[in-house]
């Protein structure tokens, strides 16, 4: 899976979801249409992120099937379990995670 990390984004969950829709959609659809699955790494952030971050992952999944697209909140090596499961999980598309740690 090819990895994308999103970075920068602001607290305010309205701000943030903004953001990575102004900045960050278009690589990642880029990324699906060359036909791509993507490993979407965001920086950890509270619950009020939780909503949008799952409707990001839920509608690029539908829209690029059978692509596959993963958005997993998490730092560093926390980041690694995730990934190594993906890659052996063709089912698993259109969600949100979050990495323990």
């Amino acid at each position: 899976m090819k990895r994308i990390a999103v970075e920068g984004l602001p607290e305010e969950p309205l701000a943030a979801a903004g953001l990575f829709h102004q900045n960050w959609l278009d690589p990642i659809e880029r990324a699906l249409e060359a036909g791509q699955d993507v490993l979407v790494t965001l920086d950890p952030a509270d619950h009020t992120h939780d909503e949008w971050r799952r409707a990001a992952a839920a509608m690029l999944a539908r829209k690029h099937a059978p692509r596959r697209v993963v958005l997993v909140a998490g730092e560093g090596a926390a980041l690694e379990p995730i990934a190594t499961y993906l890659a052996s999980a063709p089912g698993v598309t259109g969600q949100y995670l979050k990495a323990a740690g």
